[in-house]
């Protein structure tokens, strides 16, 4: 009989996840990933993926279903891997998604090496994606619901770990999953989903930061691109890219952050159309199918989780980096969000954005370390 970890959340998707894999035969051990203690964020235990209630409701569903559950503590590890690196990248002028170093780094680098001790010959999520075998190669798919499709935030998955993960509810709608949890009799079936940053729960980034770190970002100035001074900022960690909102500086035509430069602690502010873009610099690119392109190619690439896909040509700079042609100008190209390319339904990869390009300008948007 083959054996699943089942990563169980506490949400309905995970607890789903977990029935279609016993009911499928499998020998299933549910686990929940303890990831930060909440008071390093200032917040309650409650109304995070943390939760003691988040741990109960992932129980009383593995206990429903006859399976094992285990709590395990990787603390340490999400601590360094994501809270970390999110927190230099605010630092440095940059907008993360600590989401995809979750998946990178926990789900699918940590639990897979936790499965094998365990002997387990898979690792199932509730993630909304497909997985299919190809001609001894693995794809990773969008989902069938492609509102729900979170193929985006798994494209640093290798062959390998295609091989040994399982998502079960790739070909399902939101819909389904809840109504057959809700026939289940499972407690979260109506839960509703997480929206925010698991450890950043009320939205606050800035406060979470300086929280996390103990210390008070400096405040600066608001330039214009000649650069002279037009205000004063809060502290670089509290914009980003393309923001409008919470600048408080006058203006005869609205003003939007087009560039931050964390080295001299200036954010330069300019004209919606200084924006706009058609090409981007993208490093630590992963190929999913573990081989890397020789020539330029056409596709499609999404620059932010919610965008639709656009067309591009892409030109591969070395093994693990890009620079991408957008066929037609794209707003805010975000240094630290991910570009990730797509054939049709195919992730063929994707990597971290750190230079965007300015069309009206020549300005390069860029990450100054």
């Amino acid at each position: 009989m083959k054996k699943a970890l089942i990563a169980m959340s506490g949400g309905v998707d995970s607890s789903l996840a977990a029935k279609l894999m016993t009911d499928r035969g499998y020998e299933c051990i549910g686990c929940t990933m303890k990831l930060y203690r909440n008071e390093d964020a200032g917040v309650p235990r409650a109304h995070t993926c943390c939760s003691l209630d988040d741990v109960e409701d992932a129980r009383s569903v593995a206990l429903q279903l006859g399976m094992r559950y285990y709590v395990f503590n990787f603390v340490d590890d999400f601590h360094e891997k994501v809270i970390c690196k999110f927190i230099s990248s605010y630092e440095n002028g940059m907008t993360p998604n600590p989401c995809i170093d979750c998946n990178r780094f926990m789900k699918f680098e940590k639990l897979y090496l936790r499965a094998q001790t365990l002997g387990c010959d898979y690792v199932v999520t509730g993630h909304y994606a497909r997985i299919e075998e190809r001609d001894g190669r693995y794809l990773l798919k969008k989902a069938l619901d492609e509102t729900k499709d979170q193929s985006y935030v798994l494209y640093a998955m290798t062959q390998e770990q295609l091989a040994h993960t399982l998502f079960p509810l790739g070909e399902l709608k939101k819909t389904e999953v809840r109504a057959i949890a809700a026939a289940c009799g499972f407690v979260n079936a109506e839960k509703p989903d997480s929206q925010d940053i698991c450890f950043v729960p009320d939205g606050d980034y800035a406060g979470a930061i300086e929280r996390l770190t103990g210390r008070k970002v400096p405040e600066g100035d608001f330039v214009d691109k000649n650069g002279r001074v037009l205000g004063h900022h809060r502290g670089i960690i509290h914009y980003t890219l393309g923001q409008r909102r919470g600048i408080g500086i006058s203006s005869t035509a609205p003003l939007y952050v087009v560039r931050i430069c964390p080295a001299e602690g200036r954010i330069v502010l300019g004209e919606e159309k200084a924006l706009f873009g058609r090409e981007a610099e993208v490093s630590d690119f992963n190929w999913v199918s573990g081989r890397a392109p020789e020539r330029a190619f056409r596709c499609r690439a999404k620059i932010r989780y919610r965008q639709p896909e656009q067309d591009v040509t892409v030109y591969p700079t070395g093994k693990t980096s890009v620079r991408l042609v957008f066929d037609t100008p794209q707003r805010a190209i975000t240094p630290g969000q991910a570009a990730v390319l797509y054939d049709g339904d195919i992730v063929l990869g994707g990597g971290t954005i750190q230079n965007g390009f300015a069309e009206q300008s020549g300005d390069t948007i860029r990450h100054h370390s």
